[in-house]
């Protein structure tokens, strides 16, 4: 079995985020991190891994700097990592990333697909779907929990206030939300093992069945009109009530003013 996981380095957002003048993030001069939700799937294929003997390839798109989270993934446990980096692939929104994404993947074998739900730094839950849109796989998204049936997964996927039971024929892709598993630590030996582990590096020449009009920012159809660090708050409404009694009708009558009750 051939899993493949799509994973992001994120900005950091306890750290701050920073903007270049054309309204893109500025990754090169963030902290970073693995995004919360590709960890999860990360954990669910080193977990199927465990269970089946699966071979676990790690994908990511980003600045020569993304090795750091592909090793980080070797050393859960992952046994390859693909960088796929070059300058014609940056500015990218999800259609662009998508694009170059599916070129990628179409020059790796694999049964099943694994890329987080959405990335905290866009929250737009768009890729992994659109990649699946781009390879013509069938998708089951937010999944919650992953089990592999034959030639076959069966996921409990979430949805609102509760939840489907879906079963697809692989090769196929899944999302995952962080809320799957709770991810391993890197190991002693597996962190030595990174070190030591060679990074696959494609470039744009390396993907396969893409137009450039479909990558990097010329090729994003989605344009930023204004981008801003985190907005302050004001210090909102105050008011000094000294009888208690006094002090829960105020607030009863401002929740009932707001529909809150």
């Amino acid at each position: 079995m051939k899993i493949v996981v799509c994973i992001k380095q994120v900005p950091d957002t306890k750290g701050g985020v920073k903007f270049k003048a054309d309204g893109t993030l500025d990754r090169a001069a963030m902290l970073t991190i693995m995004n919360p939700d590709d960890k999860a799937g990360l954990e669910a294929a080193l977990r199927l891994k465990d269970q089946y003997g699966a071979e676990v390839t790690v994908v990511t798109m980003g600045l020569p700097k993304a090795e750091e989270v592909l090793r980080e993934a070797i050393a859960m446990g992952a046994d390859k990592g693909i960088l796929v980096t070059d300058r014609v692939l940056g500015g990218a929104d999800t259609w662009a990333t998508s694009t170059t994404l599916a070129g990628a993947l179409r020059n790796i074998d694999y049964d099943l697909i694994i890329t987080g739900r959405q990335a905290i730094d866009g929250d737009t839950a768009q890729v992994g779907p659109q990649i699946s849109e781009h390879l013509g796989l069938p998708v089951i998204s937010y999944a919650q929990e992953i089990k592999v049936d034959g030639d076959y997964v069966i996921v409990n996927r979430q949805f609102e206030d509760r939840h489907h039971i879906l079963k697809a024929k692989m090769p196929c892709l899944i999302t995952a939300l962080s809320e799957l598993n709770d991810p391993r630590y890197m190991t002693p030996g597996g962190i030595f093992d990174a070190y030591d582990a060679e990074i696959t590096v494609w470039g744009r020449a390396d993907l396969k069945d893409v137009d450039d009009s479909n990558l990097g920012l010329k090729g994003s159809p989605t344009k930023i009109a204004k981008a801003s660090d985190k907005v302050r708050k004001g210090a909102g409404e105050k008011v000094a009530l000294d009888a208690p009694d006094e002090s829960a009708a105020y607030v009863v009558e401002k929740l009932l003013e707001k529909h809150v009750i």
